[in-house]
């Protein structure tokens, strides 16, 4: 505690949102420190969220986002406009600064760094994650989603000696007795519904469909028998939603100030809208019944901050690769993929009811081992079989298999969606004798090779003696057809129950789901090469009707006899990717690149994952 402060500084420098998770750490600040004179530093746009809080003493306006490549600071305008401000800050002599940003990138960091220095304040708060160098006191960062943002911002705010209780200190917004009196002459009544369509324009990919909002938003305005309001900005849905509603709403959408805004909710029963800044000002209205659709950003870090109780219901499609954005230490995909399956699969009824579907890690087992932060399974091919027939026996949700060679593992050091897939899936097999060096490396041998390519031949005459039907999926046309016909002549009694070309363009998935389906196969081999097949697999899995799915890469080629696989010999040694080398010289300047850095990564770095994948596919996402 130091009670002796009286200049403090808080940075918060993000959009509406963020700054609005802020505010119970703001609040707790106020309490701990009456008379300090705190400071808040923000965005423009979300400035007014703090007019009429009494949570900061002064609002200072920088674009601090603006400089997000060091390129941006080459320009001698805006390099001076920087070091200006800096000389401003630095003449405010605070005593503390506080900054409440998860410091996920390098250039991110340096850039908080040169704020945070430049401000010459002796204590310097926030957290730590390995970038922290410039900070006095630190909160360890666990990772986006392992405690909410504002839980984390309170944590910050304790390092000064404030209360670190949740329930004391919900979310604020500030809203004046003109936005109260503005807000009734549009809306006479209350209980209305309403709905925000929009997610931000650098975010479209948390945008759910027009038809899933109208569908929700009048189930909810009979329920209650009030009618819909439209709130939001310009670049919203607003217009494709207006065209799916039966009965014309009250549309304020481009209408409003945030305070405005804040008075409009506190007018309403229901909010319905996707991860958002409005969704964080619509968790600040005590009474306000919350329905979100999460997809791709992380629900723990960012769904409704209600300590005080108050309905709050998310939906989530329970795709694999979902969240993908903020997840780890990393930011991910913070616009998410093209596909935006995770959004289109959740329903207006699983909305309506709280039916989420929360699962994401489907390990079957603890594995065996991690290598480079990728697990791996120790299990024999006839245990890999036998695994496989229990699935096929049991009722449930569609079980995804990877199989992972060396390259695919450099790969998924720089790819955080396939990283995030080998992460959550149900089993991860060995396919590559360098992931058998790393393991004895690693003290922890595996028995043997698990390959895509010999899962094919080998499932085939397991599911031939036992029944199985099998979906032979990818592959260039025909292809699949020409192996499918091969496996039927070695085993006669096999069931193949449907083969389709295809490819893994967003455009295509929903027709070939509703082929897979319709076969009522029990497990689907995929062929359209890694990491492309094990992508769409696990954003398609929850609605894929079989037992068992899993990407072979290309197997359906060596079966059809369209390319030759490596002689017995080589296989046996351990040299395929010779015999690939040989007949794919192109492959030389790839297999130079990962290969030897896979070595040089598994010596320096053995189970540890990248530093920002540290914490990805757990139960924090």
């Amino acid at each position: 505690m130091t009670p002796d402060l009286q200049r403090i500084l808080c940075i918060k420098t993000s959009d509406i949102g963020d700054l609005i998770t802020a505010t119970p750490a703001l609040a707790a600040l106020r309490e701990a420190f009456p008379t300090a004179r705190l400071d808040v530093l923000t965005s423009a746009h979300a400035a007014p969220i703090l007019e009429g809080t009494g949570l900061a003493d002064q609002v200072l306006i920088f674009p601090l986002r603006a400089y997000e490549r060091a390129a941006d600071l080459l320009k001698p305008a805006a390099l001076w406009q920087l070091v200006r401000f800096l000389r401003r800050l630095r003449a405010e002599r605070y005593q503390a600064v506080l900054l409440f940003h998860q410091l996920s990138t390098r250039f991110g960091a340096w850039k908080h760094a040169a704020v945070v220095l430049g401000t010459g304040a002796p204590i310097r708060v926030g957290l730590a994650d390995g970038r922290a160098w410039f900070l006095t006191q630190r909160v360890h960062d666990q990772g986006f989603g392992v405690r909410h943002q504002a839980a984390y911002w309170l944590k910050v705010a304790a390092q000064l000696g404030a209360a670190d209780s949740p329930e004391r200190f919900p979310l604020r917004v500030g809203m004046s007795e003109l936005d109260a009196a503005w807000a009734a002459q549009h809306l006479p009544e209350s209980g209305y519904v309403a709905v925000h369509s929009g997610s931000g324009a650098l975010n479209v990919a948390r945008r759910w469909s027009a038809e899933g909002f109208a569908a929700a938003a009048e189930h909810f305005a009979a329920q209650h028998g009030s009618r819909i309001v439209l709130i939001g900005g310009v670049g919203d849905d607003s217009e494709a939603l207006i065209g799916q509603l039966r009965t014309p709403p009250i549309n304020l959408v481009g209408k409003t100030t945030l305070g405005q805004l804040a008075a409009v909710l506190a007018r309403c029963a229901v909010f319905i809208g996707g991860d958002s800044g409005v969704m964080h000002l619509a968790a600040a209205v005590p009474h306000l019944a919350l329905y979100t659709p999460f997809g791709a950003t992380n629900h723990f870090a960012w769904q409704a901050w209600r300590p005080h109780g108050g309905e709050a219901v998310i939906a989530r499609s329970g795709v694999l690769c979902s969240p993908c954005a903020y997840i780890g230490k990393s930011v991910g995909l913070r616009s998410g993929c093209a596909a935006r399956t995770c959004m289109r699969l959740i329903t207006p009824e699983q909305l309506i009811k709280g039916e989420s579907q929360t699962a994401i890690v489907q390990r079957a087992r603890p594995p065996a081992l991690e290598v480079l932060g990728v697990p791996l399974d120790r299990l024999t091919f006839a245990e890999f079989l036998d695994q496989i027939g229990v699935w096929v026996s049991e009722s449930g949700a569609a079980r995804l298999i990877c199989t992972a060679n060396p390259e695919l593992v450099m790969l998924a050091q720089h790819d955080v969606l396939f990283y995030t897939i080998l992460r959550r899936c149900a089993l991860v097999t060995a396919d590559g004798v360098g992931l058998l060096w790393a393991a004895r490396h690693l003290g922890a041998a595996l028995p043997e090779r698990v390959t895509g390519s010999d899962s094919l031949p080998l499932i085939a005459e397991r599911a031939a003696r036992e029944g199985w039907r099998l979906f032979l999926l990818g592959a260039a046309e025909g292809v699949a057809a020409r192996a499918a016909a091969r496996l039927r002549e070695r085993f006669p009694t096999l069931q193949i129950v449907g083969t389709y070309g295809g490819d893994p363009s967003p455009a295509a998935e929903d027709q070939i789901v509703a082929l897979v389906n319709a076969a009522h196969a029990d497990i689907l081999f995929v062929a359209y090469g890694s990491p492309a097949q094990e992508k769409w697999l696990a954003r398609n899995l929850p609605r894929l009707q079989v037992h068992v799915a899993l990407g072979v890469g290309g197997a359906f080629d060596f079966t059809a006899g369209v390319a030759q696989r490596a002689p017995l010999w080589m296989q046996r040694l351990g040299l395929e990717w010779l015999h690939r080398l040989i007949k794919q010289p192109w492959r030389w300047r790839r297999m130079a690149s990962r290969l030897p850095r896979f070595v040089w990564a598994v010596l320096r770095r053995r189970s540890r994952p990248p530093r920002g994948f540290e914490g990805i596919g757990g139960q924090y996402g």
